[in-house]
């Protein structure tokens, strides 16, 4: 990976790096060493909890939201096909795959999120790209089903699937 000249460091640790790129208005997270599938790449824990979402929650619960701790996670970005997951139920960052230094780590945001406090569409450009990101409740149980979800969206699809029949 090259990084732009738009691009500056704005935080590290040991795992990661954050980036801000000036021509994008973005931060992203990039891994400062290399990381094989289904490690443990950092622990995390609640730095608050809230009963609503923000933009820089993840989702535990129906009405459950917390802040993360390292904070340097909150620049982890969505991707349709991703690198990383954050498992909420043992509190941990692992990665999904091989991950190179430097790749930038992205995770699914319907992994965690069942109703997004704030939608968007998605332009990460990979061939399943799902276009419109709005939470797990917004898609089929199908589609879900193709990636690594918490055990809190995995109950509320199995709640919408028996509430179904």
């Amino acid at each position: 990976m090259t990084t732009s000249e738009n691009s500056i460091m704005t935080c590290a640790y040991a795992f990661a790096a954050a980036r801000f790129d000036s021509a994008t208005n973005h931060h992203s997270l990039h891994a400062t060493s290399r990381f094989e599938k289904d490690t443990v790449i950092v622990p995390f824990k609640a730095a608050s909890t809230q009963p609503v979402a923000s933009y820089l929650t993840v989702q535990i619960d129906l009405q459950k939201h917390i802040t993360l701790q390292p904070t340097i996670l909150q620049f982890v970005n969505h991707s349709c096909e991703p690198n990383v997951f954050f498992n909420t139920s043992t509190m941990e960052f692992t990665s999904l795959r091989s991950i190179a230094q430097g790749d930038e780590l992205c995770f699914f945001y319907p992994s965690t999120e069942w109703d997004m406090a704030q939608p968007f569409e998605c332009f990460c450009g990979r061939p399943n790209c799902l276009k419109e990101i709005k939470g797990a409740a917004y898609l089929p149980p199908e589609i879900l089903m193709k990636y690594k979800l918490t055990d809190f969206i995995l109950r509320e699809l199995n709640t919408r699937v028996e509430q179904a029949f």
